[in-house]
């Protein structure tokens, strides 16, 4: 008859819980690494500046519109991405697509103006 203290009895659930944990960790990094992963669609993206330009002033203000003859306007601020802007905007993603047909949606840049309306 067994002991029911045996080491193997408390060794089993240690390590499935152990590979668990380990398959987890694996899982989670290779969702969080950015080698061999699709750009997320609509992010803008940060560059550094490598001309010897001043930064812009940072402002503390909503993004501004300005209507012209060629529509409405809006200029891209971080953490934009379409879908906000066209939620913004009250039109669609694939409306901003054609408004701006000469704009890559996953790499939206700081201080890009796009065409709302």
């Amino acid at each position: 008859m067994r002991d029911r203290r045996s080491p193997a009895r408390y060794a089993a659930p240690v390590a499935f819980l152990a590979a668990v944990t380990v398959a987890v960790l694996l899982i989670r990094s290779g969702l969080d690494g950015r080698e061999g992963t699709v750009p997320r669609p609509a992010t803008v993206l940060e560059t550094r500046a490598t001309t010897t330009q001043p930064a812009p002033e940072p402002t503390t203000t909503a993004a501004t519109t300005t209507e012209a003859n060629e529509g409405e306007t809006y200029e891209i601020q971080s953490g934009d991405t379409l879908d906000k802007i066209a939620i913004q905007f009250d039109t669609t993603v694939e409306e901003l697509l054609i408004l701006n047909p000469d704009i890559d949606p996953v790499s939206l840049q700081l201080g890009q103006t796009i065409r709302v309306k």
